[in-house]
């Protein structure tokens, strides 16, 4: 089975950007399969079988977070650029512009 996570030869990769990369695939996952649940629950019928999917969705979102914060603290300017946008108010457009000029 092959992986197409990669862009570059991944034996000319180092083992911190192998990682980086799954990483990254496994965010990307984890946010495919929240949107699935969130999908099939807005057509399912059954009241129990949606909370099944609900429960389910829970878990990918703590995943999706769980990943997203390991790649947050190998990259700092990351970090420093998602404080500024994310748990804020106000204008999202404005509030990502003033973040990226921090790390620019």
């Amino acid at each position: 089975m092959g992986f197409d996570q990669y862009h570059e030869p991944p034996e000319e990769l180092s083992q911190e950007i192998r990682t980086f990369a799954r990483m990254i695939t496994s965010l990307i996952e984890e946010a495919e399969a929240i949107s699935w649940y969130e999908q099939r629950m807005s057509v399912e019928k059954d009241k129990d079988a949606k909370a099944i999917m609900a429960n389910a969705q829970k878990e990918e979102f703590k995943h999706f977070g769980m990943n997203l914060e390991f790649l947050l603290r190998k990259k700092a300017d990351w970090r420093t650029e998602l404080q500024g946008i994310l748990f804020t108010k106000g204008d999202i457009v404005k509030q990502g512009e003033a973040a990226e000029k921090k790390v620019d």
